[in-house]
């Protein structure tokens, strides 16, 4: 083999090695991190925040003693949530214990993405995670494949499922419910 086609393979090589460890190292940083979330043109950071996007973007909040005060539904007294009732998101655990988002009839996306209505900062929340909506003039839940699931009322969640008043809704580290307003 002449000198000029082994300084080729070896400079193939080498260059097939650093792609390989190019692919290695995005693969960790998507792993921590999470997928980059592409902006749609024309959207610009919440000025209020520093450029940082509101935790629940367009949703009413509730502050932690208001939240803390409303009695909690006992589970054999549970109805499906309709989507005319006036109706609480309440976080019962998780960083975000405490806080609780005003339904107003909006799909409800939850996840790592700023983009999300719902933002949890978790390892174990996908970036676009599960996903609470209007269907037939209830509140159902959807998981959106999620690498480790969703959890209502304790069971996995595949499709979409009917949510009753304060049923424990786990996504990653994080529960919640929902509750009857006021």
């Amino acid at each position: 083999m002449s000198e000029l086609a082994l300084l080729v393979l070896r400079i193939g090589f080498l260059a097939a090695l650093w792609v390989f460890v190019f692919f290695v190292v995005y693969s960790i940083r998507a792993d921590l991190f999470g997928e980059r979330v592409r902006r749609l043109p024309g959207s610009s950071p919440d000025p209020e925040t520093g450029g940082i996007p509101a935790l629940f973007s367009g949703v009413a909040t509730t502050s932690k003693p208001e939240a803390m005060t409303q009695p909690r539904v006992e589970s054999t007294n549970r109805t499906i949530a309709a989507a005319s009732d006036q109706i609480n998101l309440v976080l019962t655990s998780g960083s975000l214990a405490g806080n609780s988002l005003a339904l107003t009839g909006e799909p409800i996306t939850i996840g790592r993405s700023p983009d999300s209505t719902l933002v949890i900062r978790d390892d174990y929340t996908s970036t676009n995670h599960a996903r609470i909506w209007v269907k037939g003039g209830n509140w159902v839940l959807s998981d959106l494949d999620s690498t480790n699931g969703t959890l209502c009322g304790g069971v996995a969640v595949s499709g979409t499922v009917p949510l009753h008043l304060g049923e424990p809704i786990t996504v990653g580290t994080t529960s919640f419910e929902l509750q009857r307003r006021l």
